[in-house]
């Protein structure tokens, strides 16, 4: 299996009224988190990751009209965690990550790919903010207010 390459998206799906969608890792029980992964390719453009990603953790299709992804023009850089470490090339010890979100209808069918996740729950943007296992993800939707108002 060729390694992950250290780039990649973070979506967090919300609703108009602030409620935040995450996910539980199948991996890992008691990791929330907003939809992560990485490029397929180190060409593949940001835009294309991120809805690819979304689709694939959640079958929310991006469809560019009604649902929308925005990008924030954010990025962190963190450590890889440890347990991980093996997915990525030798030395290979910090990823970075794109922000970008997604307002879609509270009703829409949220379909988890088993394999990465196994439960979802929507919540108030600051409880969902205290769940996430990520302090990047935290983060991100702690900042969710200032980039929805734009």
């Amino acid at each position: 299996m060729p390694h992950k390459i250290p780039e990649s998206v973070l979506v967090v799906i919300h609703t108009s009224a602030m409620e935040v969608l995450l996910i539980e890792r199948a991996d890992r029980p008691g990791f929330w988190q907003s939809v992560t992964g990485s490029l397929d390719a180190p060409d593949e453009p940001l835009l294309q990751t991120a809805a690819r990603e979304l689709f694939e953790e959640t079958g929310i299709v991006a469809d560019g009209d009604r649902i929308r992804l925005h990008d924030w023009g954010l990025s962190n850089v963190y450590e890889i965690y440890p347990v991980w470490r093996h997915r990525y090339a030798p030395g290979v010890t910090h990823n970075t990550e794109h922000v970008f979100s997604v307002c879609v209808p509270r009703d829409i069918p949220v379909i988890l790919s088993p394999r990465e996740h196994t439960q979802y729950a929507w919540l108030p943007h600051l409880e969902a903010a205290d769940r996430c296992f990520s302090s990047s993800n935290a983060e991100a939707i702690l900042q969710l207010p200032r980039h929805v108002s734009r």
